[in-house]
């Protein structure tokens, strides 16, 4: 098992940790190692209260708890185990005092580093049980076990012990830190492609209204062009150079789409039409033969941009529809600026319908409402068979838009 703080972990587990910074890991390891042989070997030399001559075997086992410091990352709790008994061992041979918290000091910091908690404070709990029990039982001064050597031994060994699970603790909240990052970075890139996936579904929108509007009108005037060819070649010629220039300007806003859609992000404004443009809308419709008249109420205010292009399109598409399906003569814009909404109306003089607002002219009025929709308007259409068909929208001039 390898869950921190479990009481059962494999001791053969491997927790090292490749990568580049392996060498200067390794470095480190060599240095705590050095530190403990240092330390260890020190004691053994004062000799206090040893034998006359430790002999090379007691400094060997300075070397080995050494030495246990470079696999300590691999094995903590093997390397742990190994230390401490080999420190009972130690002891027993009767080599010289090196006391109790010093040898497995390094062993428990790395045990506790590496989330091995319990197992480190077990064992530090086990060694200081062991020694007090030898020690009294050997008849040394109880004042001096219990009131000096163990709490000093026990405070030295929680103290490494705190250490380590505070460098562990740091460690994960520095992981936690980085996993929180890639996790926003996940969510910018997840909210960059919704806007990526919405401004393709803006352009497909404004492709499908511009060219809906733009095959009518050719239609149309290639329709008269046939009709007026023998009899009235002017006409004729006139038809078509409106419909040459219907393809010009339809060519023309897909060369801006495309040059928009190429240029990098935010380095250019939309490519789509807005209100300053109705005069040229309303001159491609009168061309085609209807009378289009625009009325203008309240204080004109600028839109913004999204509102301005949805404005211009629910015209183009309304006339669209006239140009297609009313068989009328006359339209009729309307313009009603008040503080906070924009209303626009389009009426014709045609037969009127009997279909639905959502079925009387296919896609196009249903992508004009999920626009408004989206800028918190709404949109009305009223027709009835006979009578003018007529569509009216509700923009916000600021909320939503």
């Amino acid at each position: 098992m390898n869950r921190k703080g479990d009481t059962i972990v494999a001791i053969g587990q491997s927790t090292g940790e490749a990568g580049p910074g392996g060498g200067r890991r390794f470095l480190v390891d060599l240095g705590l190692g050095m530190l403990v042989l240092v330390a260890v070997g020190t004691a053994v030399a004062a000799n206090v209260g040893g034998p006359s001559s430790p002999g090379l075997a007691a400094y060997l086992f300075g070397a080995l708890f050494g030495s246990l410091m470079l696999v300590r990352r691999r094995w903590p709790v093997a390397t742990l185990l190994v230390t401490a008994v080999a420190l009972l061992g130690y002891y027993m041979l009767s080599y010289p005092p090196i006391g109790l918290a010093v040898p497995v000091a390094a062993a428990l910091f790395s045990a506790t580093e590496y989330g091995r908690l319990y197992w480190a404070v077990g064992t530090a709990a086990g060694l200081l049980a062991i020694s007090t029990g030898v020690r009294i039982g050997q008849g040394d001064n109880l004042g001096f076990v219990l009131g000096l050597e163990v709490p000093t031994s026990a405070a030295l060994m929680a103290t490494v012990i705190a250490l380590g699970d505070s460098l562990r603790s740091r460690r994960g909240w520095r992981a936690e830190l980085v996993k929180q990052a890639q996790a926003a970075q996940l969510e910018r890139e997840r909210e960059a492609a919704a806007r990526v996936e919405q401004e393709r579904v803006r352009i497909a929108r404004d492709l499908h209204d511009l060219m809906a509007h733009t095959v009518s009108v050719i239609s149309l005037h290639t329709d008269v062009a046939r009709e007026a060819l023998a009899d009235d070649p002017e006409t004729a010629i006139r038809s078509l150079a409106a419909a040459r220039a219907a393809c010009r300007n339809v060519g023309e806003e897909l060369r801006a789409t495309l040059h928009a859609l190429r240029a990098p992000e935010g380095t250019h404004e939309s490519p789509a039409p807005g209100l300053d443009r109705l005069d040229v809308l309303v001159g491609t419709a009168t061309d085609a033969g209807l009378d289009v008249r625009v009325r203008t109420a309240g204080t004109p205010v600028s839109l913004p941009a999204i509102a301005d292009v949805t404005a211009y399109r629910m015209i183009q598409e309304a006339l669209s529809n006239v140009l297609r399906h009313a068989d009328a003569s006359t339209v009729l814009i309307g313009l009603d600026y008040d503080k906070d909404t924009v209303v626009i109306s389009v009426t014709d003089n045609g037969r009127g319908s009997e279909a639905t607002a959502d079925t009387s002219a296919g896609w196009g009025i249903v992508g004009m409402r999920e626009r408004l929709v989206l800028l918190g308007g709404d949109l009305d259409v009223r027709s009835r068979p006979g009578e003018s068909f007529v569509v009216q929208a509700r923009i916000p001039v600021r909320g939503r838009a």
